[in-house]
């Protein structure tokens, strides 16, 4: 079996690419760190750092393995390092958030206001989800995702809940469903704008009013929620959102309860589990769960 204390030596001979200076490092002899290069190249088969005029380069292998390799003590370290405090006014940091455009139009301005006064070094990265893959998050290239709870998400994903929503139906003021009760009849006979982020035609409300015996009519299919919003207001065509959406955009909008049957959902924060002791990310996520309460709660009528 492979002496994992091993990677830890890897790392940092790759890091500095000298084996004086690896051997500086970790408080080793030269001799002692030659030994442990020698076991290094034995053990996976491959140089790793070559000769080259006065100094040594790495192998092909030795550049493949040097990210993974750096991960990997990471995550040791974070899992082996006891709990402590972390001052947040001091770290530097850029973390990426993998969210809907209208979770960042409605939540981000709290967030970032908060960030501003706690931690003026952290940078947010938003991009955009289109998909529920938490490839990306096993990857690393994202550090949380904001989402509807899956039962089917990978057990690998880590999820908490922000706040649970619904949908309602939104139009423009002065809009002819803005007058008296909206039944299920007055709700399917008008013109329609369905969101999609994958380009499917219908969706639970199209199968909620078939068992009904009705059918609406969809005139325009668009990506987003705010995109169905902006047309909403400015059209005779109604958009079904979710209610956490319309909390502030409600100049010239008229919203209302669906005449329909339909489960309620959760929105959730999602994180890889090498993530899940990282003190700079927990306080995210504590921050990022927070903001959403407030939100949530001063959006109550």
């Amino acid at each position: 079996m492979p002496d994992l204390n091993l990677l830890t030596t890897l790392d940092v001979l790759l890091a500095e690419g000298s084996v004086a200076g690896a051997a500086k490092r970790l408080g080793l002899s030269p001799s002692a760190m030659s030994r442990a290069l020698a076991r290094l190249r034995e053990t996976t088969g491959d140089p790793l750092l070559v000769r080259a005029g006065r100094g040594l380069v790495p192998t092909p292998r030795a550049v493949a393995l040097r990210e993974q390799v750096s991960r990997l003590v990471q995550d040791a370290n974070i899992i082996l390092r006891p709990v402590q405090s972390l001052d947040m006014a001091r770290v530097e940091r850029t973390f990426t958030l993998r969210t809907s455009e209208e979770f960042v139009e409605r939540f981000a301005p709290a967030l970032l206001a908060r960030i501003a006064r706690e931690a003026p070094g952290v940078r947010l990265r938003f991009i955009n989800k289109t998909d529920k893959d938490s490839t990306l998050l096993r990857e690393g290239s994202v550090d949380l995702e904001t989402g509807v709870v899956d039962p089917t998400a990978s057990p690998e994903v880590l999820t908490q809940a922000l706040f649970r929503d619904r949908l309602v139906g939104v139009v423009r003021s002065g809009h002819p469903l803005g007058q008296g009760d909206v039944d299920v009849r007055r709700y399917a006979e008008g013109q329609h704008v369905y969101v999609s982020r994958r380009g499917q035609a219908r969706g639970q409300i199209d199968d909620a009013l078939e068992s009904l015996g009705f059918t609406r009519q969809i005139t325009t299919t668009v990506a987003g929620f705010a995109t169905a919003i902006a047309l909403a207001r400015a059209t005779d065509l109604i958009a079904s959102v979710p209610e956490r959406y319309t909390a502030h955009p409600r100049e010239g909008l008229h919203s209302f309860a669906l005449p329909l049957s339909l489960p309620t959902f959760t929105v959730a924060m999602l994180w890889h589990p090498r993530l899940d002791a990282d003190l700079a990310h927990r306080w995210l996520r504590g921050c990022l769960r927070e903001v959403c309460a407030e939100q949530v709660q001063s959006a109550l009528p």
